[in-house]
């Protein structure tokens, strides 16, 4: 009580001296009294902001105050993960600075099983199309051919209760949403199969390529089975794509889901072969839009180019995530806050490369068990076309070239683990690596696989000189002498293994690494 006693005559003793500067002020500028009045008030107004802004000196209080009460996005969204740490390594955000999940799933959204108060009940009938017009919920089964389930219905939410139901076409989706507020499919306990075999036939302007194709909302739900084969895309969603359950087993010759907006995914189990990525999000008109959210789910993705993309945001917050695929995870900004993930890469593990300019090209791991292994080659497991940032989580990584950025590098907590040994900090490949651009070198490996110690094959070097006297200029290329013959011991230039990486060894030897810097 002393204590807001001495702060508050403090305070009015530091009021009264400003009233007496003022006035003297009034006295030599000629100022009005209503001047100095107005000048007092604003005073006393910032004081008062900045009291209520700073609150008791805490800056959870503060972040609270301006981004409101998050408890509603922790309740749906299932992360407990409240900061972001940005491109810059110092700057910490809610995670709605880079996807709001407060409200992104609705009640309706995650609930697994239909109200069938009012639901209609519909039997498909083999080569006659069905089109729903109004809102309500609808309940299909039957095993059909030449069959579509056409939905338009301006601004309706409409629910298709899968029950039983098979549709293989030839040209044509077996589910086509035209127009609709939103488009819940559903599925019972039961298993449900939807094919197409041909060559898909466009809509007029439309293309529609998926077989189930949508050019508004779809939330896929349910406590069934959904099997999906296709001769070009899966689930093509031109709007937001979401999913809270059910199990989903799709084969497609191109992508396995795509949305235009997003794919945001909560909960389900997904086992995806695709000839192209197996999860896509992206908007070629409006390149601030095309993000990926993962919350939770069992993931078994296989694809020949990108096991995961987004064009804007890839956050994954949990999920047991297995891919093999040409890059595993892919986006302009990614954030992993938590989930195990296990990757097979033939180029990059996790790739971020810029995309679009609405965000800072990062990747940034918070949290989670991810385990990489890469394929040999130019291949790098973690590679930024911009920022990395490792501040948590354990990370198991079994490559040639393991860390790959452009502008900075942070480990700031977590552990991680390199060919078997654990690295205290991320080291950029040196620049006399034998990867693409790089200056040559002795391929980081002689011909037995071993380093020699602190020597080159001949010898030691001369400082500033080559064996056979001056450095030309550019130094060794592809690993040759000046005279152009093979230093004695070398590797030949085809067999090169990189050059050298700092902070990494592997079976007690230096490790090679190359620097990728180009956008995959």
């Amino acid at each position: 009580m002393k204590k807001n006693l001495l702060e508050k005559l403090n305070g009015k003793r530091n009021k009264l001296v400003a009233i007496a500067l003022l006035t003297a002020a009034l006295a030599v500028t000629g100022c009005s009294a209503e001047d100095v009045s107005n000048i007092l008030n604003q005073t006393v107004t910032e004081q008062s902001d900045t009291s209520a802004v700073e609150g008791n000196g805490s800056s959870e209080n503060a972040e609270a105050a301006v981004s409101g009460d998050n408890s509603s996005e922790s309740a749906q969204s299932g992360s407990d993960s409240s900061e972001s740490y940005m491109a810059n390594g110092s700057t910490t955000a809610s995670s709605s600075s880079l996807i709001d999940t407060s409200n992104l799933f609705s009640d309706r959204d995650l609930e697994q099983e239909a109200d069938l108060t009012d639901a209609e009940y519909i039997t498909l009938t083999s080569g006659e199309d069905v089109t729903i017009s109004s809102e309500g919920v609808y309940v299909i089964s039957g095993e059909v051919t030449g069959t579509s389930i056409i939905v338009d219905a301006d601004s309706a939410k409409v629910q298709l209760v899968l029950d039983g139901v098979t549709i293989t076409n030839t040209t044509a989706p077996a589910i086509y949403v035209k127009a609709a507020d939103k488009v819940f499919v559903t599925t019972t306990d039961s298993t449900n199969t939807l094919k197409v075999t041909g060559t898909f036939t466009a809509d007029g302007t439309t293309n529609t390529d998926a077989v189930i194709y949508s050019k508004d909302d779809l939330v896929f739900n349910g406590v069934g089975t959904l099997n999906i084969e296709s001769t070009a895309n899966g689930i093509s969603g031109k709007d937001d794509v979401k999913v809270t359950g059910g199990t989903y087993n799709i084969t497609a010759d191109e992508d396995g889901i795509e949305a235009n907006d997003s794919l945001s995914i909560n909960d389900g189990s997904f086992n995806i072969t695709a000839g192209k990525d197996a999860l896509h999000s992206e908007n070629s008109d409006d390149l601030t839009v095309g993000y990926v959210y993962i919350n939770g789910g069992d993931y078994t993705l296989k694809a020949t180019d990108d096991g995961i993309q987004a064009t804007t945001v890839l956050m994954i917050n949990d999920g047991n995530i297995n891919v093999n695929a040409a890059e595993a995870l892919e986006g302009t900004y990614i954030q992993i806050n938590g989930g195990t993930i296990d990757i097979y890469a033939t180029d990059d593990g996790i790739n971020a490369s810029n995309k679009s300019t609405a965000y800072d090209v990062v990747i940034e791991i918070n949290g989670g068990d991810i385990s990489i292994e890469m394929a040999s080659g130019d291949t790098d497991a973690l590679d930024a076309n911009g920022s990395l940032i490792i501040n948590g989580g354990n990370i198991d990584i079994t490559a040639q070239f393991a860390f790959d950025y452009d502008t900075t590098a942070e480990l700031n907590g977590g552990t991680i683990t390199v060919n078997g040994e654990e690295v205290t900090e991320i080291t950029e490949s040196m620049p006399m690596g034998g990867g693409r651009g790089g200056m040559g070198g002795f391929g980081g490996q002689a011909p037995n696989g071993e380093m020699p110690s602190g020597e080159a094959p001949s010898g030691n070097f001369p400082s500033g000189e080559a064996p056979n006297g001056e450095m030309p200029s550019g130094g060794f290329q592809g690993g040759q002498a000046p005279s152009g013959e093979m230093p004695s011991g070398e590797a030949p230039s085809g067999n090169r293994q990189g050059g050298f990486q700092k902070g990494q060894k592997q079976n007690g030897n230096t490790s090679a690494s190359s620097s990728n810097a180009s956008a995959q």
